[in-house]
């Protein structure tokens, strides 16, 4: 394959990092391991690292909406930059945890800074470099919250401790993106089981890329 960009989005609790460990062991079934370049926001980056731990620091509960947004886009930026440039020219396939569109939900709809507005303010950031694809996994609000406190206890961070209300929000944010989008982001049912969580985003994935198709899906 080419170099590709995959991004995976949803609200808190929708099991991101498990969909995105098994999409990776597949890609490995089909020789394809060594391309893979896995990533994160924020974070990504040393740059990047250094602001996810003060975005999400329980000692952040004062940051302003524009800083935090501000400060998303910044880390983006490097990441862009330093990584998912480089690893596309390169014919990787990026895989990363949350991109431009977590910034549009969570900043834009649910801090309420304007949809609109946080998608200019990361366009300056990005440039042209926009996933080819982007799984947004959807749950209802509060299936993923009670995910979180049963799963997640140990690694509750500032933004998993804001109000239903906000998260109902994020959500819609990114429904409102994929309506917006349609060719590029796929909108999964993450109250499934796993397995067939993957089995639709392998799908979806064999249907942009043929070569992946040798893989049973």
């Amino acid at each position: 394959m080419t170099g590709k960009f995959i991004s995976f989005e949803g609200p808190d609790g929708a099991g991101k990092t498990s969909v995105i460990k098994a999409i990776v062991d597949r890609l490995a079934d089909v020789k394809l391991a060594n391309q893979v370049v896995l990533t994160r926001e924020p974070g990504g980056t040393p740059i990047g690292e250094a602001i996810r731990d003060l975005l999400l620091s329980s000692k952040s509960v004062d940051m302003d909406g524009w800083t935090e947004a501000y400060l998303f886009a910044a880390s983006r930026r490097q990441h862009v930059v330093e990584k998912i440039k480089p690893a596309l020219k390169s014919n990787q396939i990026v895989i990363c945890d949350r991109f431009v569109d977590s910034s549009v939900a969570y900043q834009g709809q649910g801090r309420q800074l304007g949809f609109d507005q946080i998608w200019e303010l990361n366009q300056a950031a990005v440039g042209d470099c926009l996933p080819d694809l982007t799984f947004v996994l959807d749950l209802p609000i509060e299936e993923g919250l009670q995910r979180i406190a049963q799963h997640r206890t140990d690694q509750i961070n500032r933004l998993d401790e804001e109000t239903l209300t906000f998260y109902q929000r994020v959500r819609q944010g990114f429904l409102k993106q994929a309506q917006r989008d349609p060719q590029r982001i796929v909108v999964v049912n993450a109250s499934q089981e796993l397995t067939a969580v993957v089995k639709n985003v392998w799908h979806q994935m064999a249907e942009r890329w043929p070569e992946l198709k040798n893989e049973d899906a």
